[in-house]
């Protein structure tokens, strides 16, 4: 199995965490979580089946924000890239409800997004990988909207906040984003896809996964620093995002905290 981390150019990086590209001919039977970032998924072999929906991945999805864990299957032959965006990301490039993505895989050919069907096209048929990211950024460039970037300031505000104190109430995050509670809590739902108390357990599940994933194994340490009340509750919120008990995960396959884990990123 071979995969790859690619840094996103100098403009796009307040919008995209990175680029990744997964090639096997290994079967893949994999555990994912909610990891907190909307993603762009082209496969340009074999598909991912997600036994949980019942159903194989577009050869080009968007996926949203989810609350729940999941299996992806395959049998070989993949090649994979993946863009992987910021939580508040999608909205200043895609004229898109975010919150249509919440807790589904949408075939990106059927938005009607003439433009970017046509970027799919040209990605699923690209015989480079370094080239085909190139022409990623490319399309993200131009269909970045500056004036969507007044409420983007406004939750990445809020958000560096939560990714420091993962216990910060919603009414702390609607003051650093110099919002009204009712008001935060509807540009945060139309900026990310889902609402600020139910993302911050996201972010304090993702945050656990870090601390074991650098070999932390006391839970209830765990649990303290993330922001939970005790270390019951980390391990029911555990079970809830990934099916099992943080003992059981470290069983089951390597933990790794895609939303906080820093990996190594190739320049394109």
């Amino acid at each position: 199995m071979n995969i790859r981390f690619f840094r996103p150019s100098e403009r796009l990086q307040p919008f995209i965490r990175y680029y990744w590209v997964l090639k096997t001919n290994e079967n893949l039977d994999t555990l994912t979580f909610p990891i907190g970032c909307p993603q762009l998924i082209f496969h340009r072999l074999n598909r991912f089946y997600i036994p949980e929906l019942k159903a194989l991945q577009a050869r080009f999805s968007i996926s949203g924000q989810t609350n729940f864990p999941a299996r992806l299957q395959s049998s070989g032959d993949v090649e994979t890239i993946v863009v992987v965006f910021y939580p508040h990301a999608i909205s200043p490039i895609f004229n898109i409800p975010v919150s249509s993505f919440y807790n589904v895989e949408i075939d990106g050919f059927a938005l009607g997004d003439h433009r970017l069907n046509i970027l799919a096209d040209d990605i699923l048929i690209n015989d480079n990988a370094e080239t085909a990211i190139k022409t990623i950024e490319k399309f993200l460039l131009s269909r970045l909207d500056e004036s969507g970037l007044y409420n983007f300031n406004r939750v990445n505000a809020s958000l560096k906040h939560l990714f420091i104190n993962k216990a910060i109430s919603v009414e702390n995050m609607a003051q650093n984003a110099c919002l009204s509670k009712k008001q935060f809590e509807r540009v945060f739902f139309n900026s990310v896809g889902m609402n600020p108390k139910e993302y911050s357990k996201v972010v304090r599940f993702q945050k656990s996964l870090w601390h074991i994933q650098q070999g932390s194994r006391n839970f209830a340490d765990i649990a303290y620093s993330c922001g939970y009340s005790d270390q019951s509750h980390f391990i029911r919120e555990c079970r809830s995002y990934s099916g099992l008990t943080p003992s059981e995960l470290l069983k089951a396959q390597p933990v790794y905290s895609d939303l906080f884990a820093s990996p190594t990123l190739n320049s394109i």
